[in-house]
């Protein structure tokens, strides 16, 4: 799994992930993650080619500030960085944040788009999540080292339940790194700033970019304890799209991992539709 970067056309340098040959799958990581955050279902994967981007201000990328920080500009970085790639069409499989991008994608350029798996996000965002989100990003955590981070996320993180200490470790080394006074985000604190502002004012209409995806194979994988994508919203996205394979992952909040076996049947559907 070698980083590599390319130049983004606002000349911001964007970290990557390109390994294995076959079928593109773009993968789009949450809002304060990076392409680790896929780490734990690459290994299922493995006949595909993952391309797995950081977003600027994350991971490896060049912090370029928070009014940079848009779905917009990242759905762009994602669409040059498929350019970098010579890579005319691709799969993407989008968690969170990175399924905004997907949906932005398909309604603006699914020429480009083979097909589109949406990890515990639809087109009405939950009060409560955001409210969750808002606590925490841009701000340290309070734990003083991994140990005692292990510790404490049971309990920061509600919905997820029966998780080994060594998942939370790996979970947590991926979004926070250690200095000398505790634990620091793997991300620039202006992100704070951008999320604020993306979600002043009332919610946006988001169903029209759901409903771009019509024609495309479609997958919605749900954490069943989910704050940010509820039942109701994911049932009206089966409505409207009787053949969107769905999977409903017991014990999972926002977002699951991906490889629980009820995350994993669907995505292996998925992929064989496209």
């Amino acid at each position: 799994m070698t980083l590599q970067h390319f130049t983004a056309s606002d000349g911001a340098r964007i970290a990557y992930r390109d390994d294995g040959t076959g079928r593109p799958l773009l993968c789009l990581a949450g809002l304060t993650r990076a392409g680790t955050d896929f780490d734990f279902v690459a290994p299922h994967l493995s006949d595909l080619r993952l391309i797995r981007m950081d977003y600027r201000g994350r991971g490896a990328s060049d912090w370029t500030g928070a009014a940079t920080y848009t779905v917009e500009r990242e759905a762009r970085d994602a669409l040059e960085l498929l350019d970098h790639l010579g890579i005319d069409r691709t799969a993407i499989l989008g968690t969170s944040r990175g399924g905004l991008i997907g949906m932005a994608l398909a309604a603006t350029v699914k020429d480009r788009l083979t097909g589109l798996c949406l990890n515990d996000i639809g087109p009405v965002i939950e009060r409560a999540g955001l409210d969750k989100i808002k606590d925490y990003v841009g701000r340290n955590p309070a734990a003083k080292s991994m140990d005692d981070l292990v510790a404490r996320l049971p309990r920061h993180l509600p919905g997820f339940d029966n998780i080994p200490a060594e998942r939370w470790l790996a979970f947590a080394e991926r979004l926070y790194r250690e200095v000398p006074d505790g634990l620091e985000n793997r991300y620039d604190p202006e992100l704070r700033v951008s999320f604020l502002k993306a979600f002043e004012g009332p919610p946006a209409d988001l169903w029209p970019l759901f409903d771009a995806s019509a024609g495309l194979p479609l997958a919605l994988i749900r954490g069943a304890n989910s704050n940010l994508l509820s039942r109701e919203t994911a049932a009206e996205m089966r409505r409207r799209r009787p053949d969107m394979i769905f999977a409903d992952v017991p014990d999972r909040g926002h977002v699951p991992f991906l490889d629980e076996p009820e995350a994993l049947t669907a995505l292996t559907a998925w992929l064989e539709t496209l």
